[in-house]
């Protein structure tokens, strides 16, 4: 089984499915790591604030799979940003992981208030140059924060990694990104914490109808909207039925049932999380 891929506007391919290991310790993310590659998963993230870089390092040499089948990301977050603090960062992480580059380099916030940004941005395209990353791009940033990237220096980012899922759709996002060359990778994709979405009547109804659970049918309209999508989990099982999403395709009608969930508060482009 393949997990289909997406074209980032700098020629590599990252996996539409991935694995979110927030919040999982170095342990268990390293056992999750080795479950997810046995069934077919070859995308990780990780963040230096999850503490967790040194595990998934761990689980991949675990599986025996040579790394360069497996699309990893990471991100650095406010300690990282400005005076070229990233090449140190990335340079930790790495050592964390025993690994030579990361697949995709994410600035986690955009944290306007302290304006560092933007050189933060050119020290990752340094990174890029010098092969340490192979992709560069952001997360939890708002298109002004992109449109300012573009103005100073002249690229924007292959990935912006935001909340978004069936309640918190971000229409306005997506179609800023898609203008702009920038693949949206969506984290919390099933709602986060103790979401509802589980039980909603739609969902429900919807995956009833193709013998699906709603985590499924909501895997599937991430797939089928031209997202990634990164489920957290630590649970063998649930991986399984996450990737369990190619044997049936959503209609028309599935899809704007769906896309009706959020309503107007789902737009709301001011929501951050992890």
């Amino acid at each position: 089984m393949r997990i289909p891929s997406l074209t980032l506007n700098d020629g590599h391919r990252i996996p539409q499915i991935g694995l979110g290991t927030w919040p999982l310790n170095d342990e268990e993310v390293a056992d999750a790591v080795v479950a997810a590659a046995e069934l077919g998963y070859r995308h990780i993230d990780t963040a230096t604030r999850y503490g967790n870089e040194t595990g998934v390092g761990v689980g991949i040499r675990r599986t025996g799979i040579p790394r360069e089948e497996f699309f990893v990301t990471t991100k650095l977050d406010g300690p990282f940003q400005g005076d070229d603090r990233a090449i140190a960062g990335l340079a930790d992480a790495l050592q964390r992981m025993e690994f030579d580059y990361v697949d995709l380099l994410l600035i986690h916030w955009p944290r306007p208030w302290e304006d560092l940004y933007v050189s933060t941005w050119r020290t990752f395209e340094r990174l890029k140059e010098e092969g340490l990353a192979r992709s560069i791009g952001v997360s939890n940033f708002k298109p002004a924060h992109l449109d300012r990237l573009a103005q100073e220096t002249g690229t924007v980012p292959a990935v912006n990694q935001i909340q978004l899922n069936p309640a918190v759709v971000r229409l306005a996002e997506r179609e800023y990104h898609d203008a702009h060359g920038i693949v949206t990778e969506s984290y919390s994709p099933f709602g986060g914490g103790r979401s509802t979405l589980f039980d909603d009547p739609v969902l429900v109804r919807v995956g009833e109808r193709y013998g699906k659970t709603p985590a499924q049918v909501m895997t599937r309209w991430h797939l089928q909207s031209g997202l990634v999508t990164i489920p957290k989990s630590g649970n063998r099982e649930r991986m399984a039925q996450n990737i369990d999403v190619f044997d049936f395709e959503l209609d028309a009608q599935d899809l704007a049932a769906i896309d009706s969930l959020a309503g107007d508060e789902g737009n709301d482009s001011d929501r951050i999380g992890h």
